[in-house]
């Protein structure tokens, strides 16, 4: 696969190349674990690269240091507050840090810190832009207020087309603004020969994995709507007795699910089959265990990152028919999405999965893992996020700058042309 200078964008190079530098500030809640959190410092490295400059807002969190690392500025706000007085308040700090800076865009990455920069962006008169991760609850038309602050960016990128078709018939939103951007892996780090032999003896022995034991891994937090019991149900149907279930996620404070959970694995006689931990800091050597991932969520998710990781290494995923699993795997060519609550289903996959000869899971394991670099690398996120950017700055008004023949550069403009004029 080519691959010249993909995490750049021509546009925004061209446009670093014709007026200089833009300084893009993102702003998330803080920066611990999580999807949005990778995807911020993914996109802080990428601008880096292109020339740009890079600042970061959040309440600050564990991962504070790769934003620096990557050589943008990191500042700490108390931007994931919802008391409407501190967001009130964030407007006029964010106004001070956009005038700073010398802020070209705005990138407000979740709910509360979007109301504060949207007003801040607009009193500065510099560009803004949203991102939308999930489809959030909608209860009362006080919630569907809240919300609404996301969706309002010059811009609106969301990680799904079902996410952007949610966003037009919930909010309204007109499409011209919408730009679906999938999110990416880092797939020298998400790939089955990154991984050696002593991290998956390391993990095996301390998870307690019985020996030559089928694995069934769900990487989920442990909260009802992610569908543990669902899967319990199905593994209770399986007449292979002797595969073993981890079940990674945290526990949600004060919720009493992992109590209630326990209780079902008990009442279906799977203690001993099936073992809940909360943490783990090596998930790809976490999927090279696995024989099979399964992520049976009850409701829709907005991407879901668990199956694109799971097809990244190789490995047999099944997951709910429904919402951004539906746009991650190929039904039937590398995973299996089934029914919600059909649990006949859900254990006919499973069986399935858990049995397949050796010729066969290399098949699967080589479209999911062609699937994912086709479509899912970090290099295409940033590479489009960046374009979001420059269309808003204008790059593509901007005469290209002139190209030495044969240059990297240059192939890369008329291969993204020729790709362009064949769709």
């Amino acid at each position: 696969m080519l691959r010249i200078n993909e995490k750049g964008s021509l546009p925004f190079q061209n446009y670093v190349a014709a007026k200089g530098a833009p300084t893009i500030m993102q702003i998330l809640p803080a920066l611990h674990a999580g999807g949005v959190e990778q995807g911020v410092i993914d996109i802080n490295q990428a601008i880096i690269e292109a020339g740009g400059k890079s600042i970061v807002v959040s309440s600050g969190g564990a991962r504070v240091h790769e934003i620096q690392r990557a050589g943008g500025i990191h500042i700490e706000a108390p931007v994931n507050s919802k008391n409407p007085i501190t967001m009130m308040r964030n407007v006029k700090r964010l106004q001070n840090l956009i005038r700073e800076h010398n802020v070209d865009v705005v990138h407000a990455c979740s709910r509360a810190p979007a109301w504060s920069a949207k007003k801040a962006a607009e009193k500065s008169g510099v560009k803004f832009v949203t991102s939308v991760h999930a489809a959030h609850k909608i209860q009362n038309g006080f919630k569907r207020a809240y919300n609404s602050a996301i969706t309002k960016g010059e811009r609106v990128i969301v990680v799904s087309h079902f996410l952007a078709d949610h966003l037009e018939t919930e909010y309204d939103v007109n499409p011209t603004r919408i730009r679906v951007i999938h999110r990416g892996l880092a797939l020298e780090k998400f790939h089955p020969n990154s991984v050696t032999p002593d991290r998956l003896v390391r993990l095996s022995e301390e998870w307690r994995i019985p020996e030559g034991a089928p694995i069934i891994f769900m990487p989920a937090r442990l909260t009802r709507l992610k569908g543990h019991k669902f899967l319990v149900d199905a593994i209770a149907k399986l007449k292979n007795k002797d595969v073993f279930c981890i079940m990674l996620g945290t526990v949600e404070k004060n919720s009493g699910y992992s109590q209630e959970l326990m209780h079902h694995i008990d009442s279906k006689n799977l203690s001993s089959q099936v073992r809940i931990v909360d943490f783990c800091k090596d998930m790809p050597a976490a999927y090279m265990l696995s024989t099979v991932v399964v992520c049976p969520s009850l409701v829709p998710e907005g991407f879901g990152r668990v199956p694109v990781e799971a097809q990244a290494m190789g490995r047999p995923i099944i997951a709910t028919d429904h919402g951004g699993a539906r746009e991650t795997i190929v039904k039937n060519e590398t995973g299996w999405l089934i029914d919600l609550d059909d649990t006949n289903a859900f254990a006919e996959a499973l069986d399935e999965a858990l049995n397949l000869n050796v010729k066969e899971r290399a098949i699967l394991a080589t479209r999911g893992m062609s699937h994912v670099a086709d479509s899912f690398t970090v290099e295409q996120m940033c590479s489009k996020t960046l374009d979001v950017y420059a269309d808003l700055l204008g790059a593509n008004d901007l005469p290209r700058q002139q190209k030495t023949e044969g240059s990297a550069v240059e192939l890369e403009y008329e291969t993204a042309e020729l790709r362009a004029q064949s769709q």
